[in-house]
C-alpha cells in the first residue's frame, strides 16, 4: 500500500476540484467529503495518509449502506445526541486549533457553513449508528446452551484471559481540610496582593502554580473553550475583564485566581495559578496514630472489621457498605490491578486474603487527581488470572458470545447489500485493499 502525505495527495488528485468517487444506492460520495474527513483528523492531531483515504472511503460506503436501511426502518435522528456532539467537536477543534478564526481559516469556510455540514454528518452518523444497533439487537437471545456450545468448538486460545482482580475493605480518615484550605487560601490572597501591587502575574505563576503544564508558560492556558474547563472556573473566567485579577476560586483541583487575556465568544484564554491544600506530618502523624487503634481493635477481636467502617470511617462512599471498596466507574467490588491506585496497591500486594495492611496514605475518588486520605485497607478476595470457565465466569463468556453474533449479523447485512444495491467507485481507488473483498467488484470500469 502507498502512503501518501497530504502534499502527494494534492499531487495525486491534481485538477480535480471535485468529484463523486462512489456511489451507494442514491447516496453520493464526493471526494471532498474524503478529504474533509482526513482535514478533520489532521486537525485533531491523527495522521490521514493514502491508506487512511481507503479506509476513510470504505467507512463511508459502509454508512451509506445503513443510513439507506434506516430510512426504509423509518428511525428518527435524535437531536439532542446531535447537538451535544456537534458542541463537544466544535469546542475541540476551536481548542484545537485557537479560536474561530483559526478553525475558518484551517477549513476555508466560515463557522455557520461548518457547523451545517457537521450537523449533517453527525445526523447520518447517528441514524447508522440506531440501524447497526437495530441489526445487533435482532439477534436471538443467548442462551447458556449457546455458551456451553461455543466453549465446546472454540480454541482455548481464544477464549478470554481473566486477569487477577482483588477486592477489598477500607476505613478512611481525613485530615482537617478546613485548616489546610484556610492556609492556602492566606498563600494565594497574598500573591494577588503582589499581583495588584505590581508584580508580574507570570513570574508569579512560574514560581508558584501547582499546575506544572501551565506553570511554565506563566499561567497560560491558551485560547480554548470554556466547556473544557471545571463550570466555576468558565464561568468566573468568562465574568472577568482582562487585566482584573479575580477572587480565589475554588475547584476539585485546588484553589485558583485567574487573569483573563482574552475573550472570543464562549472561549477564552487565561492565565491562573493553582495552590493544593499542604497537610502537616502532624496531621499524618494523628491520622495513623487512630487507623493504628482501630487496626489493632479488629485484630484482637474487639471489633469486626465491618463495624469499625461504619463507626470510624470518613468514606461515605464505602463506610455504609462495611467498608468494601467499589468501582465508581462500573459498581464491581472487584479491581483488576490497573484500576486500584497505585498506593493501595503497594498496601496489600502482600498480604494474604484477610490481612490488614499499616495505615497509609492515599487518594480518595474526587477531582481529577483525587483529595488526600489516610486508610487501612483489609485484602477480601484474591481471584487468581486464569482462562474463563463456564462456571465462574458466565458473564465474560456471554458478553463475548453476544459481541461474536452481533458482529456476525452486521457483517453479513453488510455483505447482502452490496450484493444486492447499485454500488459504483471510482478507479481512483482502486489500489485500496478493503476489508469487505465485495467492493472490489463496484469498480466502474474505464471507457
Amino acid at each position: 500500500m502507498v502512503l501518501l502525505s497530504a502534499a502527494a495527495s494534492a499531487q495525486k488528485y491534481n485538477g480535480v476540484v471535485d468529484k463523486t468517487v462512489a456511489i451507494v444506492g442514491n447516496e453520493m460520495i464526493s471526494l471532498s467529503d474524503i478529504e474533509s474527513e482526513a482535514q478533520m483528523m489532521r486537525a485533531q492531531g491523527l495522521g490521514s495518509d493514502r491508506s487512511v483515504r481507503c479506509e476513510l472511503l470504505e467507512n463511508m460506503m459502509t454508512a451509506k449502506l445503513f443510513l439507506m436501511q434506516s430510512r426504509i426502518d423509518s428511525l428518527t435522528v435524535n437531536n439532542d445526541m446531535v447537538e451535544a456532539s456537534l458542541n463537544q467537536r466544535m469546542d475541540q477543534v476551536r481548542t484545537s486549533l485557537g479560536g474561530d478564526e483559526q478553525v475558518e481559516s484551517y477549513f476555508g469556510k466560515p463557522m455557520y457553513k461548518l457547523r451545517q455540514e457537521w450537523r449533517s454528518q453527525l445526523e447520518d452518523q447517528t441514524l447508522t449508528q440506531q440501524e447497526q444497533m437495530e441489526i445487533a439487537n435482532n439477534i436471538p437471545d443467548i442462551t447458556p446452551y449457546d455458551v456451553k456450545q461455543y466453549l465446546d468448538t472454540v480454541d482455548v486460545s481464544s477464549l478470554p484471559q481473566i486477569p487477577i482482580k482483588y477486592k477489598m475493605s477500607q476505613i478512611c480518615v481525613y485530615p482537617d481540610r478546613e485548616a489546610a484550605a484556610i492556609a492556602v487560601k492566606e498563600k494565594l490572597l497574598s500573591i494577588r496582593e503582589r499581583i495588584l501591587n505590581g508584580e508580574k502575574f507570570a513570574t508569579l505563576a512560574r514560581l508558584y502554580s501547582e499546575d506544572p503544564g501551565s506553570a511554565r508558560k506563566g499561567g497560560e492556558l491558551g485560547m480554548a473553550s470554556k466547556s473544557i474547563f471545571w463550570p466555576v472556573f468558565s464561568d468566573a473566567a468568562m465574568a472577568l475583564k482582562p487585566g482584573i485579577i479575580s477572587q480565589i476560586v475554588e475547584t476539585p483541583d485546588g484553589f485558583h485566581i485567574i487573569d483573563v487575556i482574552e475573550k472570543k465568544g464562549d472561549m477564552f484564554n487565561a492565565r491562573h495559578i493553582l495552590m493544593k491544600p499542604k497537610y502537616t506530618t502532624e496531621d499524618r502523624d494523628k491520622a495513623f496514630a487512630r487507623l493504628d487503634s482501630i487496626k489493632t481493635a479488629i485484630d484482637t477481636g474487639k471489633i469486626a472489621f465491618e463495624l469499625a467502617a461504619r463507626f470510624y470511617s470518613e468514606d461515605m462512599a464505602s463506610r455504609t457498605n462495611g467498608g468494601q471498596m467499589a468501582d465508581p466507574a462500573t459498581g464491581s467490588a472487584y479491581f483488576e490491578i490497573d484500576q486500584i491506585k497505585p498506593e493501595d496497591y503497594a498496601a496489600v500486594q502482600d498480604l494474604e486474603e484477610g490481612q490488614i495492611s499499616a495505615p497509609i496514605e492515599s487518594l480518595d475518588n474526587e477531582g481529577r487527581n483525587g483529595n488526600l486520605v489516610y486508610k487501612i485497607v483489609r485484602l477480601d478476595k484474591i481471584v487468581p488470572s486464569h482462562t474463563a470457565t463456564f462456571e465462574h465466569d458466565y458473564a465474560e463468556l456471554l458478553g463475548q458470545v453476544t459481541n461474536i453474533k452481533q458482529n456476525e449479523a452486521i457483517s453479513k447485512f453488510v455483505k447482502e447489500k452490496i450484493k444486492t444495491t447499485y454500488i459504483v467507485i471510482d478507479p481512483l481507488f482502486e489500489d485500496c485493499e478493503f476489508t469487505e473483498s465485495g467492493w472490489a467488484e463496484k469498480f466502474r470500469k474505464e471507457e
